[in-house]
């Protein structure tokens, strides 16, 4: 059955839809033009080759006249992630890619008219633009019209975690649209004002846009037409602006978590043979690793050839994961950063637009490592709860129970009185048991903690 996809509903030349879990693109016929510009003036192969594009197979004849819509299928992405679950490089990236798709289209006459930051995805481990129809026909002296939508999306995130605060990218969650650039131009430090990058595309840029608006005048009369050349320059200034943004020398709590775990030599190498045999019985191919710190162990199960999600709060662990992954050019591991105990949620028009991250599964299976005293311990969540939400996640499990005697939830139970009379191995059973059947259970030589495989009860 065809089904709209419901964040397509704002492209008036066509729309997504998904038939049989694939995804479909149905361009209407208002956007013929560009679309057979992009496809013979040697772009889409241009981008295609470079992989910056998805490719696509045209599923209807290329049509007639009197024809209403073409059809087409794109690459398939494995998990689609969203701008306010990247981290740092990932968004710088992703506003590199869609420079450089600009300016790469000006040389075939062609620009890219819709700058926002959900037509990136991240695939194969790289940025690719996923949305064929934003690009078209470029006239001579037209300004681009996506300046804006770029520096609200892309810059004006990319500045504040560089300047201010890493956390701030989360503001897109709440401005879907991208970040306002008078807030993005008061949250800035005084400083920025005498970076001419900064003072042209934030500050003067929020006060051009603010004048408009309390003046009632319309701003696209007031624009001036700009030579090719003028396009490029411009282009030109954001990329060595965001070239140039680098995160502060910043650390979180559990940045270098595995650095100080209470592991010994014998006892990691046992967890990671106990882990890759489990992972090796469930023959999963999609798996979330939740807490999944700087990604150690989802490269791991990566190199089994599982795609993997890997996701966590700390956005300097998952900066790490990205860079790591990149670095070493693993690409089955996609970095995103994910409060499990606030979850991405359904936002946009009708709570619909952005999928939750239960909406964007299930997965064959959930990985949960030396994650569960977190949630029952600093966060007060009972373990039924915890096995109720994972098992909504995936139908297959692997978790780590670490018992009161780890010097982790020592830890943990230092700064606060010790009201967690249920917290032991025999009550995490029994209430994971609710939910789950237990196929498996190894004891972690020279530790205290357990590793399971559980498999979800049917309904």
């Amino acid at each position: 059955m065809l089904k709209k996809v419901p964040s397509s509903f704002r492209d008036t030349g066509g729309f997504v839809y998904t038939l049989d879990d694939a995804i479909y693109r149905r361009i209407l016929k208002p956007s013929y033009e560009d679309y057979y510009e992009l496809m013979n003036s040697g772009l889409y192969k241009h981008l295609v080759k470079s992989k910056c594009l998805v490719s696509h197979d045209e599923i209807l004849n290329t049509p007639n006249n009197n024809s209403e819509f073409i059809t087409i299928k794109p690459e398939q992405i494995n998990f689609i992630s969203f701008p306010y679950e990247w981290c740092f490089s990932q968004l710088k990236d992703a506003a590199l890619l869609t420079l450089k798709i600009c300016m790469d289209s000006l040389n075939y006459g062609m620009i890219l008219k819709d700058a926002t930051a959900y037509n990136i995805q991240f695939h194969n481990g790289k940025p690719i633009l996923i949305d064929t129809c934003s690009l078209s026909k470029y006239k001579e002296g037209q300004v681009w019209v996506a300046y804006q939508q770029f520096c609200k999306h892309f810059l004006a995130p990319l500045l504040l975690m560089s300047k201010t605060d890493i956390r701030l990218n989360l503001l897109l969650k709440i401005h879907i649209d991208g970040i306002p650039l008078n807030l993005t131009s008061k949250l800035l430090p005084v400083k920025s004002w005498f970076s001419p990058n900064i003072l042209a595309h934030i500050h003067l840029h929020a006060r051009s846009q603010n004048k408009y608006e309390a003046s009632g005048e319309c701003a696209k009369n007031k624009i001036r037409p700009i030579s090719k050349i003028g396009m490029l320059g411009l282009l030109h200034s954001l990329r060595k602006t965001i070239e140039s943004l680098k995160l502060k020398n910043v650390q979180t709590e559990w940045g270098n978590y595995y650095n100080f775990t209470n592991y010994s030599e014998n006892s990691a190498l046992h967890k990671t043979d106990a882990l890759l045999l489990m992972i090796d019985r469930s023959k999963a191919r999609t798996v979330l690793d939740v807490g999944s710190n700087n990604g150690h162990y989802s490269r791991m199960v990566a190199k089994t050839g599982s795609i993997v999600i890997s996701a966590d709060i700390d956005p300097i662990s998952v900066e790490y994961n990205y860079l790591t992954n990149k670095n070493t050019k693993i690409s089955n591991v996609t970095p995103i950063i994910q409060d499990i105990e606030n979850p991405s949620s359904r936002i946009g028009w009708g709570h619909n637009e952005r999928s939750s991250l239960q909406d964007r599964g299930p997965f064959e299976l959930v990985m949960a490592l030396a994650l569960v005293h977190h949630l029952a311990i600093s966060n007060n969540v009972p373990f039924e709860m915890v096995a109720e939400y994972f098992s909504k996640l995936g139908k297959l499990l692997i978790i780590e129970f670490i018992p009161k005697e780890d010097s982790q939830v020592i830890k943990l139970l230092s700064s606060r009185e010790d009201i967690f009379y249920n917290y032991n191995e025999d009550k995490f059973e029994k209430s994971f048991g609710k939910y789950y059947t237990i196929i498996n259970k190894v004891a972690i030589k020279e530790s205290c903690r357990t590793l399971y495989l559980m498999q979800a009860k049917s309904d």
